[in-house]
């Protein structure tokens, strides 16, 4: 509800306000909506009349449904709460994550949302972090957390035209001092190749004594001058900065679109058929794909820039029919998909003529064939494919995968008259994600290296042999840090 978000900011944050003259604020900026750990949502004021105004038909004859009950039929019902979750999910993203937005820029901030939660989250994870100003993820010093967190961000800023994309980074769990800058690099890495380009140390605490160890957190690592390695922290963070700075220079590239259908509650994606290693991807969401998605030189094109070679679909029986008839555009116009045709519509809305409109659709789409001796299908400039690897997919569109290159083949090409636009360092155990940056203008330049390794272009290679002058230097050259 944008009014009970409203009255919450007013008698928090809007108190606050009140108590620091317009003059003094300086340095508050933004509001922060942590990850979603507060359960589940399921109902407020005036649902049932939204519900009606969206699906077209009354609600109240179904709530049973909502205590176990069949109404009409097992199939209807459970039309009904695929309405219901979507209906939810839709309303806490532009309710609450956009009443906030809206409410927090009329006083002069801005917002910053993780777009995830592990109790209860009620939303879709792409739509729900597009409303916010600013998204991001985490990831943690050891463990799984981050392993969907940052990707979940990352496509969320990407398909929604934001070009920062933070982390609450480096946080931990027990074990205070036990960890160190060697340590956590290698997770930073990471996550920088995941689309991260924003670091968020988590955490520092002020200490206002010299009592040893201090006052310290459960959660997160020890940012603070009592840590013994603090005065030697600054080779970390400056390095931190400057990844920072340069992967916000340029637009990230993405080979595939994995859409992740429209049920709800969703945290996450599938990416099936999976990626080569070499390759990269984001997630994509049907808000997206309606409203901001148009097709030119047969790649999926946003306006701020992104572009996608593939779209593919998930292995799901259900999409909406106007969705559906919007794929069947995009695909006209030259655009390409890979998956399984939807079988239904999942809505008890316009049932069940939307259910015939889907077949149709399909039909017109994927044609006749099956997936197996017939697995691919032209439809005006696009193309279908079904039952197809993805390597074979990707090769029938000439997407070459990312140059893995050893130090010694890196050095042999730096003999020869090329220009080199950019270097990727793959960290141990992740998929490569790569960078999309400006080449050299200099026709007769032997090599220009213009990001380097970890994805950051903080310094040359030693086990690449680069010297300082083949680093084409761009300015200002300072990115920037931030701690919780």
């Amino acid at each position: 509800s944008k009014l009970h978000v409203a009255s919450h900011f007013d008698a928090f944050l809007g108190e606050i306000l009140r108590r620091i003259p317009a003059k003094d604020r300086k340095t508050w900026k933004v509001a922060v909506e942590d990850s979603y750990e507060t359960g589940g949502q399921n109902w407020t004021d005036g649902m049932l009349d939204k519900f009606k105004l969206n699906y077209g038909y009354d609600p109240l004859p179904y709530l049973p449904v909502l205590n176990g009950n069949v109404v009409g039929s097992q199939d209807m019902s459970d039309r009904f709460l695929w309405d219901l979750r979507r209906f939810i999910a839709d309303r806490v993203a532009y309710d609450y994550v956009g009443g906030l937005r809206e409410v927090s820029n009329k006083n002069g901030l801005t917002t910053w949302l993780e777009n995830y939660g592990h109790w209860g989250f009620p939303g879709e994870f792409l739509q729900y972090g597009g409303q916010s100003d600013e998204i991001a993820g985490e990831f943690w010093s050891e463990g799984e957390l981050g392993n969907i967190e940052n990707k979940a961000a990352s496509s969320a800023a990407h398909i929604y035209g934001k070009a920062k994309v933070s982390a609450e980074s480096f946080t931990a769990a027990g074990k205070p001092f036990a960890r160190y800058p060697e340590v956590m690099k290698q997770r930073g890495d990471r996550f920088f190749t995941e689309g991260i380009n924003n670091s968020l140390l988590h955490v520092f605490i002020q200490q206002p004594d010299e009592r040893l160890p201090g006052v310290n957190a459960w959660f997160g690592n020890e940012f603070n001058r009592h840590n013994t390695w603090f005065n030697y922290m600054d080779l970390f963070t400056s390095y931190l900065k400057r990844c920072n700075f340069m992967l916000q220079q340029g637009k990230y590239v993405a080979d595939v679109a994995y859409f992740i259908g429209e049920d709800a509650p969703k945290m996450t994606g599938v990416t099936d058929p999976a990626l080569p290693a070499g390759y990269s991807f984001d997630y994509i969401n049907a808000e997206v794909l309606m409203n901001r998605v148009k097709v030119k030189n047969n790649k999926l094109v946003l306006s701020d820039g992104m572009t996608y070679s593939m779209l593919v679909l998930p292995k799901l029986e259900t999409m909406r029919p106007e969705l559906l008839e919007k794929i069947r555009d995009l695909v006209k116009e030259g655009a390409t998909i890979l998956g399984p045709s939807p079988l239904r519509s999942p809505s008890l809305k316009g049932y069940p003529s939307a259910d015939a409109k889907v077949k149709q659709i399909a039909l017109d789409l994927w044609g006749d064939i099956d997936g197996k001796t017939d697995k691919k299908r032209a439809l005006g400039k696009g193309l279908v494919f079904l039952g197809m690897d993805m390597q074979t997919a990707l090769n029938s569109l000439n997407i070459g995968q990312a140059k893995i290159m050893s130090a010694t083949n890196l050095r042999s090409s730096l003999t020869q008259n090329t220009d080199i636009s950019r270097i990727h360092h793959q960290p141990p155990h992740t998929a490569l994600e790569h960078h999309q940056y400006s080449p050299s203008s200099s026709p007769n330049s032997r090599a220009t290296v213009q990001r380097t390794h970890s994805s950051s272009g903080l310094t040359p290679i030693k086990e690449y042999g680069l010297e300082q002058s083949s680093i084409k230097k761009s300015t200002p050259t300072r990115g920037s840090l931030h701690i919780f």
